[in-house]
C-alpha cells in the first residue's frame, strides 16, 4: 500500500453490521473492532417492556414438530453409522440413553463463590458487550438493530423503522467515539463504506445513507454487497460465496465484482439456530446444567460457546467424549460442569444440510432479490429504462436478448420480465424469462438446505462457462459455520449432485482464505476495496446526497440497483 492510499486509508472507516455482531475498524486496521450488535435503553416511566432475544427463540414443540425433529435427527444419524473413519473402519455411535446414565449423575463443582458483579450504567444508554452484564432488574430495554440479517422491524416497542434507525446511530456514533476515538465533530473529514446483504431492500439503503451523511455526519460514503466484499478480502476474481452467520445464511455467485441478481437466495437460519439444535439435542442426553434457559442473555452465549467447542465434523471423532464448561454468573457461584457428548456435536452443525431440525426456532422464509417497483424519487430507474429499451426495441424491431419476443404469446403480466437491456444476465441462454422463471425450488413445507442452495443457486447463472467456474470455487465465509470438517462435508454432498456435465471440473471449496478468520473476510475486502483507485468513482458525498438522494446511488451503487 502506497503511502497517500495508507493515509486515506486511516480516514475511511468500513462498517459491518451483523445481526449479532458489528464490525467496524479504519480501512488501515489490521482487524476491526468485534461487538454485540445491541443497545440498552433506559424505559420510560410506564414504558413497555422489550427485551430483543439474545438467541433465536424456541417454538413451543407440539408434537408434530417433535416428531419431525426427532426423524430428521435419526436421518442424519444413520448417515454418519454409514460414514467410514479415515483408516477405513465403520464408526460407531454410543446412544443418547446411555450418555444421559453418566450426565444425571453429574454433580457440578464449585469454581469460585461469585461470579462477579452486574454493571451500574452512568447513562441511559448501554452499548455493545456492556449490555450483557446489565442487572436485568433494571429497567433497560434491549434491542438489536438487524435481525434475520435486515433491519429488525417490528411491531414492539423501538420496532419502527424510525426507532432503529435511532439504535443503529446510537451504536455506531459510541464505537466511532469511544472505541476509534475519533470526535464525532472531526467525521465530516472522515468517509464510511458500509457492508450490505447481497439482498437488499432499497428503502433501507436510502434510510441508512441518509443516517450516515446526514445524521452521523460522515464526509462521503458507500455501499459495498457483503458477498463481493468476501471476494476482495479472500483476493478471487469470481466465487460462489456461501455466507453463513448468526441468523441467516446466503449464497451468491460473484464475477468480477458483480453479484448476480438471480443467483442470490437468503435463508433465515444461521449459527445461532445450529446452538438452539445443539441444546436441543443436549437436553436428550440429560444436559446437566439444568436451570439453563436461552431466554437468558447469559445462557444463550453460553450456548453459543458450547456450540463453537464442541462442534465439529471429524468423523474419525466416535463414541463420548467427556467435556467441561463454567457457568459464570454475577452474584451466584461460578461452577464447572462436566458431561458426556456423543454425535450431538456433529449432529448440530450438519442440521445445515437438514434444516427439519431447524424446527425447533421456528418456520424459517426463503427470500430473492425482487425487481425494483419503482421509486417516486427516482423517475429513471430501472422500470423507466426497460420502458424505454423496449420501446426502442420496438421501434428498430431488432430481435430480443435471448430470443424473447415483444408480442409473443405470454401470459399477461409477464412482459415485465422480458427484456431488462441493462443487465448482464440478460444475454445468457435462454433469455432472461428462463432465468427468472426458474424459482428456488423447496419442498413443501421444508426449508432449503445449504447444499441445495448451492446447487440451485449455480445453475440459475447466465452461461455453462460461469457454471462451471463457480463449481470450481466455492467461498465459505462468516462466524456460523466455523466446524472442523463442514467444508469437506459440503464438498461431498455437492459433488454427489453436479449435474453430469460439469463433474470433470475440480470441486474446490475455501474455508479459511489466505489463513484469515472468515468472520472478517467480508469486512477485511471492503476495506481493500475502499483504498482502489477504481472506487475513487463511487463515493457519494452529503451536498450530492441531499440534493440529487436516490438517483446519485442507484450511478454510483457497485451493483445492480
Amino acid at each position: 500500500m502506497s503511502e497517500i492510499s495508507q493515509i486515506q486509508a486511516q480516514m475511511i472507516i468500513v462498517i459491518h453490521p451483523g445481526s449479532l455482531y458489528l464490525r467496524i475498524g479504519r480501512a488501515s486496521d489490521l482487524n476491526p473492532h468485534t461487538l454485540l450488535h445491541c443497545v440498552a435503553r433506559k424505559r420510560l416511566a410506564g414504558g413497555l417492556v422489550h427485551h430483543d432475544p439474545f438467541l433465536p427463540p424456541q417454538l413451543a414443540k407440539s408434537p408434530e414438530l417433535l416428531q419431525e425433529m426427532e426423524e430428521a435427527r435419526l436421518q442424519v444419524s444413520h448417515t454418519l453409522q454409514s460414514c467410514l473413519q479415515s483408516d477405513g473402519s465403520r464408526r460407531y455411535a454410543t446412544p443418547p440413553q446411555q450418555i444421559a446414565v453418566f450426565n444425571r449423575r453429574a454433580v457440578p463443582e464449585e469454581v469460585s463463590s461469585t461470579g462477579g458483579e452486574w454493571i451500574k450504567p452512568e447513562t441511559d444508554v448501554v452499548v455493545g458487550d456492556e449490555v450483557l452484564y446489565l442487572d436485568p432488574r433494571l429497567d433497560y430495554n434491549v434491542h438489536f438493530p438487524y435481525r434475520r440479517g435486515e433491519l429488525n422491524v417490528h411491531p414492539g416497542p423501538g420496532g419502527s423503522l424510525t426507532a432503529v434507525l435511532a439504535n443503529l446511530e446510537a451504536i455506531w456514533s459510541w464505537v466511532v467515539r469511544y472505541r476509534l476515538e475519533i470526535p464525532l465533530k472531526d467525521l465530516r473529514h472522515y468517509r464510511a463504506v458500509l457492508v450490505i446483504p447481497d439482498i437488499y431492500n432499497r428503502q433501507h439503503l436510502r434510510e441508512l445513507m441518509t443516517l450516515l451523511l446526514c445524521r452521523i455526519g460522515f464526509g462521503g460514503c458507500f455501499l459495498l454487497q457483503d458477498h463481493v466484499a468476501a471476494t476482495f478480502g479472500a483476493g478471487l476474481g469470481y466465487a460462489c460465496v456461501v455466507d453463513v452467520g448468526d441468523q441467516k445464511t446466503s449464497v451468491s455467485c460473484v464475477e468480477d465484482g458483480i453479484s448476480h441478481r438471480n443467483t442470490r437466495v437468503r435463508m433465515e437460519y444461521g449459527g445461532g439456530d445450529i446452538a438452539q439444535t445443539l441444546y436441543w439435542l443436549l437436553q436428550k442426553c440429560a444436559f446437566p446444567y439444568k436451570e439453563c434457559d436461552p431466554r437468558n442473555k447469559l445462557d444463550s452465549m453460553l450456548l453459543r460457546q458450547l456450540k463453537e467447542s464442541f462442534c465439529h465434523v471429524n468423523l474419525d471423532i466416535c463414541g463420548s467424549q467427556e467435556k467441561t464448561f463454567v457457568v459464570r454468573k454475577p452474584k451466584v457461584p461460578t461452577c464447572r460442569y462436566t458431561l458426556q457428548v456423543g454425535d450431538e456435536c456433529i449432529v448440530a452443525p450438519l442440521s445445515l444440510f437438514q434444516p427439519e431440525l431447524f424446527g425447533v426456532t421456528g418456520p424459517k422464509a426463503v427470500l430473492v432479490q425482487k425487481r425494483s417497483l419503482g421509486d417516486p424519487e427516482d423517475p429513471h430507474d430501472d422500470n423507466y429504462l426497460r420502458e424505454t429499451s423496449r420501446r426502442a426495441a420496438k421501434e428498430s424491431l431488432e430481435p430480443l436478448p435471448g430470443g424473447a419476443e415483444l408480442d409473443g404469446g405470454g401470459p399477461p403480466g409477464e412482459e415485465d420480465i422480458v427484456v431488462d437491456a441493462i443487465d448482464p444476465m440478460a444475454a445468457g441462454a435462454g433469455g432472461l424469462r428462463d432465468l427468472e422463471a426458474k424459482e428456488f425450488v423447496v419442498g413443501p413445507e421444508q426449508v432449503l438446505g445449504l447444499d441445495q442452495a448451492v446447487l440451485q443457486s449455480i445453475d440459475r447463472c447466465p452461461t455453462e462457462d460461469l457454471k462451471r467456474k463457480m463449481y470450481g470455487c466455492i467461498l465459505v465465509v462468516g462466524g456460523g459455520m466455523k466446524f472442523t470438517g463442514i467444508g469437506t462435508w459440503l464438498q461431498n454432498r455437492i459433488s454427489l449432485q453436479v449435474p453430469y456435465m460439469f463433474r470433470t471440473e475440480q470441486l474446490d471449496i475455501i474455508t479459511s482464505p489466505k489463513e484469515m478468520d472468515p468472520e472478517t473476510t467480508a469486512w477485511k475486502g471492503a476495506a481493500i476495496m475502499s483504498c482502489l483507485e477504481s472506487a475513487l468513482e463511487l463515493w457519494i458525498y452529503p451536498v450530492e446526497w441531499e440534493k440529487i438522494g436516490l438517483k446519485v446511488l442507484r450511478e454510483r451503487a457497485p451493483f445492480m440497483w
